[in-house]
């Protein structure tokens, strides 16, 4: 458990020229009375490629810290320009402000820096040699980077672990920003691959779809050919059923033709026997009333 609790940190003059002071208002939190002093420092990343570039701005030690709520002004003085790479010194930089107990830090807020020039002219244009005074500062105070670190206070075990036992600039900031980038990159490559497999099951699906499209075009055209063979045995049978129709007509006319043909006959043997008769009839009349039989025989 923490002793001293940092409660807040007010930016002062922001922005501000880059050659003025650095003004900060800080209040913390002492929970038990402490035996020595805490040590309040400001640190300038001037390079992002090296800490031999990084000046520390000022120190100050506070106390004795009576126990409860504490504010104190810090007032730290700007960094030296020749001592920064040129190519580094209008760009984003990081300040550190940091707090120690007997040599040990156990917090530590960092701010990132935007220094520019104040004239778009110059900003569109910027000049072969830095003009330092034409440069301002604007300290992100509403996006501070807070980090804490477990330390052994006056009523703890000496023998008890530290964390961290040295600390060198931001590498433990820069550490964790390219874990957090590594971790991003992972799960966007998780969300990538997740997105393929569900592609390839979609492509999956489209391909058993397209199957199913096909067998059951396949189906149709094989029952569409049964329907024409069924039409043209119907036909087939049509035209053998007018056939034999055909036939039977022929069969009656010949049968009607037949009928006819005794029916004359028949009519022709009714006349000669018509004849036959009226002759006999005229032989009796001329015979006396007998007929030629009678007469024989007589």
């Amino acid at each position: 458990m923490s002793i001293v609790s940092l409660l807040g940190i007010e930016v002062l003059n922001n922005p501000a020229k880059f050659s003025d002071p650095y003004e900060f208002e800080i209040t913390f939190e002492c929970l038990e009375p402490l035996k020595e002093d805490l040590e309040w420092k400001l640190t300038y990343v001037g390079s992002s490629r090296s800490l031999d570039h990084d000046q520390e701005l000022d120190s100050i030690l506070v106390g004795p810290v009576p126990v409860g709520i504490n504010k104190f002004l810090f007032q730290a003085d700007p960094p030296s320009p020749e001592l920064i790479p040129a190519s580094e010194l209008v760009s984003v930089t990081v300040i550190l402000l940091s707090c120690s107990y007997a040599d040990r830090e156990f917090v530590r807020v960092g701010y990132y820096v935007n220094n520019e020039y104040d004239s778009e002219e110059l900003r569109e244009n910027p000049p072969a040699k830095v003009q330092v005074d034409h440069v301002v500062r604007n300290i992100l105070a509403e996006k501070p980077r807070v980090t804490r670190f477990n330390i052994v206070w006056d009523n703890e075990d000496g023998a008890a672990d530290e964390y961290p036992p040295e600390q060198q600039g931001v590498d433990d900031e820069d550490e964790d920003e390219e874990e957090e980038e590594e971790e991003e990159e992972g799960d966007e490559g998780e969300e990538v691959e997740g997105e393929e497999e569900v592609d390839e099951e979609r492509d999956e699906g489209e391909e058993g779809e397209e199957e199913e499209e096909e067998e059951g075009e396949g189906e149709e055209e094989e029952e569409e050919e049964e329907d024409e063979d069924d039409g043209d045995e119907r036909q087939i049978k049509k035209q053998k059923t007018s056939k034999n129709a055909s036939k039977d007509d022929e069969e009656e006319e010949d049968i009607g033709e037949d009928e006819e043909e005794e029916e004359d006959i028949e009519e022709d043997i009714e006349e000669d026997l018509e004849d036959e008769e009226e002759d006999i009839e005229k032989g009796e009349i001329e015979n006396g009333g007998e007929t030629p039989i009678d007469a024989q025989q007589s």
